[in-house]
């Protein structure tokens, strides 16, 4: 439904064609930081309509595990006038999750509350993340981000064990489309030395009219203001090197710099979305450290600090992606 590209969080692909994927990511880390899991709910519709499904895809980063539960296609079910989706008996809004898994992969059982969210803001030409890029039918990849800091309570249980998230912080975000970027760096962290800080970063290869350009969409949350560096507000990208073990980045626009150096740590396999299958595997950890410095045009420093329990992935050629960005 068009309406809803003005609330990003929702469900957007009643209309959809195939291949087509909907997917959500809600990052938990709890209050004595030693339960760290990201929960993924989301659905495939592949070309061969026996090959769609849902599923939930449940990363336990502290056992370096990952479970893939799928579900019929049939099984999932979502709101046309809000953010709320079904998976069985498994149910997820903008502001909880309510799980019962049970099924030869595993359990996860229990209900987890969300508050104090931290929207990306919308607006009608500039309708979350994507900015304007949002209206354009054609893209290969939508990215949203619901929620960049907020408290979690309650309790899940996975596989007899239980993790209480109470005074925990948590994150979300959503990506839809045909595909994930064939090389994209991402990256999230909203555990710095004071609460209510968050950081998001995403570098990807973009499809556009039978070309491609490098993209990104940044956010630094920091005392209840959002700094924006994007491909659609102007910003630039002046530095990107990336190692087996880390990540510096530079963005700038006309008032602020960021700068970024990304400690990458060893992750596990998660399945993605191609043009024929969820067959793909991304490498994501969420061990990574990411520091953080953001200054004024004038050299003045705003923040700096050092972000922990990072998400990051860095995926697919990117000295193409860096290779782009030298060009640009």
């Amino acid at each position: 439904m068009f309406r809803n590209i003005l609330h990003p969080n929702r469900y957007q692909g009643f209309n959809a064609t195939p291949p087509y994927f909907e997917g959500w990511y809600y990052k938990l880390v709890s209050k004595d930081e030693n339960s760290r899991f990201a929960i993924i709910p989301g659905v495939y519709i592949a070309p061969e309509q026996k090959n769609s499904h849902s599923f939930i895809q449940v990363f336990n980063s502290e056992a370096k595990a990952v479970q893939f539960h799928s579900f019929p296609y049939q099984s999932f079910q979502a709101a046309s006038d809000c953010f709320e989706i079904q998976i069985g008996q498994n149910r997820f809004t903008e502001d909880q999750i309510d799980l019962s898994i049970n099924d030869d992969i595993g359990q996860m059982n229990g209900t987890l509350n969300f508050d104090r969210l931290n929207p990306w803001p919308v607006r009608l030409l500039s309708p979350g993340v994507m900015g304007w890029f949002a209206w354009m039918p054609f893209m290969e990849t939508y990215h949203g981000v619901v929620s960049m800091d907020h408290i979690i309570k309650g309790t899940l249980t996975s596989n007899g064990v239980l993790h209480d998230f109470t005074g925990g912080r948590g994150y979300i975000e959503k990506d839809r489309g045909k595909q994930f970027p064939s090389a994209y760096i991402w990256g999230q962290s909203n555990h710095f030395d004071q609460i209510g800080i968050s950081l998001m970063v995403s570098v990807a290869v973009i499809p556009w009219l039978g070309r491609e350009f490098a993209g990104f969409i940044i956010g630094f949350l920091h005392n209840g203001h959002l700094y924006r560096f994007t491909t659609y507000n102007l910003s630039k990208i002046i530095d990107l090197s990336v190692k087996d073990t880390d990540f510096n980045l530079v963005v700038q626009n006309s008032k602020y710099r960021l700068t970024l150096r990304g400690l990458i740590n060893e992750g596990v396999n998660l399945k993605a979305p191609t043009f024929v299958s969820m067959n793909r595997e991304i490498n994501e950890t969420l061990n990574a450290s990411i520091d953080v410095r953001l200054t004024d045009k004038a050299g003045g420093v705003i923040y700096e600090g050092q972000g922990r329990h990072a998400g990051l992935e860095t995926v697919g050629n990117l000295a193409h992606l860096i290779g782009m960005l030298k060009r640009s």
